[in-house]
């Protein structure tokens, strides 16, 4: 057995304004384990809750692992797409080969990390990729409108270059798009009609609708849909979340532009 030691990103307690927290990793002599099993944030200030990932927190990671087999284990319903365009370069640029599971979903924004697998990505029979086209939520005049939706559709057209390069054989583009437009949620046997990935036997983990994926689901299957039971309280603070991260999102998207 290999010399298990343990890579620790740790948020800076003195620049912390939320409650510190640790998360650990564990790295062998020749492997490392990435997992990203929350939402996809801009950076540590947005990351609420502690399976949240960020393009600084993962160049951490990436620069620890040094080189080793990534292990990367997927079940995110996405986030922010320059934050996960960003993730998506750093994974493809890493030299070490990259093995990815979606463990239970692989959606909006996170639906392009199956794809840094240097072979093919394995997605469950009961696992999903979901993919659906880019929205923010947007204030201001018409003309402030207008060149938001043109800002989406450049966007669009970036997704769409990375899911052309991972087409099963016979498939094109206009399909995909197709899919998109409609918010598509694909198993791992529907995935693979349409994507060159390898369909995995079912497994025991947990889908849950995670803070992204409440805001833009129409098509979520039942099963995931069960897996969230009402909650009141909970409602309330998810809702308040909500009305936080557009806010955000929406200024966000404005500064880079």
């Amino acid at each position: 057995m290999p010399q298990i030691k343990q890579f620790i990103a740790c948020k800076n307690a003195k620049t912390a304004t939320v409650k510190p927290f640790c998360e650990i990793k564990n790295i062998t002599d020749t492997t490392a384990d990435l997992y990203f099993y929350g939402d996809i944030v801009s950076d540590w200030w947005g990351a609420w809750q502690e399976e949240d990932q960020y393009p600084d927190a993962i160049k951490n990671f990436l620069a620890e692992a040094n080189g080793r087999d990534l292990n990367i284990y997927i079940n995110s319903g996405g986030g922010s797409v320059f934050a996960g365009i960003a993730i998506y370069n750093m994974l493809k640029r890493y030299q070490g080969k990259k093995h990815c599971f979606v463990d239970a979903l692989a959606g909006s924004i996170a639906s392009l990390f199956p794809f840094v697998d240097s072979d093919k990505p394995t997605i469950p029979k009961n696992a999903y990729l979901m993919i659906h086209k880019p929205w923010c939520d947007c204030e201001g005049n018409a003309n402030e409108l207008r060149k938001m939706a043109d800002t989406l559709e450049a966007i669009e057209a970036g997704i769409w270059s990375i899911y052309e390069e991972h087409l099963a054989e016979g498939v094109t583009i206009e399909q995909i798009k197709e899919l998109m437009e409609a918010e598509t949620w694909l198993s791992g046997e529907e995935a693979a009609k349409y994507f060159n990935v390898s369909v995995g036997e079912e497994n025991t983990a947990v889908a849950a609708v995670q803070d992204y994926t409440k805001l833009y689901c129409k098509n979520t299957p039942e099963a995931l849909a069960r897996g969230n039971p009402p909650d009141d309280t909970k409602d309330q603070a998810a809702a308040k979340e909500k009305e936080i991260r557009s806010k955000i999102a929406a200024l966000t998207i404005q500064h880079m532009e």
